[in-house]
């Protein structure tokens, strides 16, 4: 909005030069890091307090943790103050014209609203149940598909170099414009939908423990900042996504203003949710980062990828179901509990080892990831 409003004005006034900085994606990156963060310092006091009051409060699971019993009661639904600290940001300093970066806070603010609903009947029913599964996935699908429907599966004011892009999977450390997978438009667009859904799901289940789940996620979108500004930028006229053999369009680059209020968000919020947490992030939180996420991965052609560089998401979600599968079939847990960090709690390690050392990680598999865009 506001790139959209001033900065034409440096182009007609010459008393307005100075907004020319607004056409650079990195100071608008910036200022979308700051001003989330600004939002979230000075709105969660009073937010926090607003929970209080209301008596929206932590429901915790019958069959969890015992060290998780002291944290009933703890203001939950934190998550909407980070959706407001994102999209705010978003709105002001990206390119809102642009169709990726309106397809990424459709299903981020959509996302969150599934997630609102789901905070809201725990709460209400004293129960750690909330929205049944099945209602919360076909309301991913129907969001996730879309916002990913139009860009996949459309023409209407997508560019050339899109339409000729979208179809093709890009392989991790192999040159794209040498060994990309061509496939069916419909195919494509099934497994963009289960990533989006999928990172979604594994963020929500990864959100268990005291600013665990904040950190990979700001790492993560961190990442897809850097990737989303190369994949777009030109230097000394020519595509960096050339120079690097990675695929790349000019629109990818406003991604990285969405990415910056991410981390921006991030930030602010794990002010608060530090261990011990003043506030959780509940669902409305958890599944609209991963949605958000999810649709980074996929416009910048990282789907692949995203399995490495989300391995905390990926292993929590996988600890889940191989526990369910597994006692369904032969009536035995491979874990102690899952997802896998109450296992290492029920192991008797101290619950800020847990996170530090699973942020440590994702910190190792972002600068892996990162690595591929020269190993190729």
């Amino acid at each position: 909005m506001i790139y959209e409003l001033l900065y034409p004005l440096s182009l007609e006034y010459g008393w307005a030069g100075a907004l020319n900085v607004l056409r650079y994606t990195p100071f608008r990156a910036i200022m979308a890091t700051i001003t989330a963060m600004m939002m979230c310092f000075f709105l969660a006091p009073w937010f926090i307090r607003t929970l209080q009051t209301k008596q929206i409060g932590q429901v915790i699971r019958a069959e969890g943790p015992e060290s998780h019993k002291i944290k009933a009661g703890t203001p939950t639904m934190g998550g909407a103050l980070i959706l407001l600290a994102v999209l705010v940001p978003t709105a002001l300093w990206a390119d809102v014209k642009n169709v990726f970066v309106l397809a990424t806070t459709a299903v981020t603010a959509g996302y969150g609203a599934i997630g609102y609903l789901d905070d809201r009947l725990k709460i209400e029913g004293k129960s750690s149940k909330g929205l049944p599964g099945r209602f919360k996935l076909l309301g991913q699908l129907l969001i996730g598909g879309g916002a990913l429907g139009y860009l996949f599966l459309g023409t209407g004011k997508l560019s050339p170099e899109w339409l000729a892009l979208r179809g093709r999977l890009a392989i991790p450390f192999l040159a794209f414009d040498k060994h990309p997978i061509d496939l069916p438009l419909w195919v494509y667009f099934a497994f963009a939908l289960l990533v989006v859904v999928g990172t979604s799901n594994a963020v929500n289940l990864t959100d268990g423990l005291d600013g665990l789940a904040i950190g990979p996620v700001m790492i993560n979108a961190g990442t897809y900042v850097v990737w989303a500004y190369i994949a777009g930028s030109v230097l000394f006229g020519r595509p960096l996504a050339t120079y690097l053999h990675i695929a790349g369009i000019p629109e990818m680059t406003e991604l990285s203003v969405f990415g910056a209020a991410v981390i921006g968000a991030g930030i602010g919020f794990l002010w608060y949710n530090t261990y011990p947490a003043q506030v959780f992030m509940g669902d409305v939180g958890s599944l609209s980062l991963g949605g958000g996420l999810g649709m980074l991965a996929v416009l910048t052609k990282n789907e692949l990828l995203s399995i490495l560089l989300g391995g905390i998401f990926v292993v929590e979600a996988v600890s889940v179901i191989t526990q369910v599968a597994s006692f369904k079939l032969f009536k035995k847990r491979i874990f102690l509990m899952a997802p896998i960090h109450h296992h290492f709690e029920k192991k008797g390690w101290p619950e800020p080892r847990i996170i530090v050392r699973f942020w440590i990680i994702s910190i190792l598999l972002a600068l892996v990831s990162l690595s591929s865009l020269k190993l190729r």
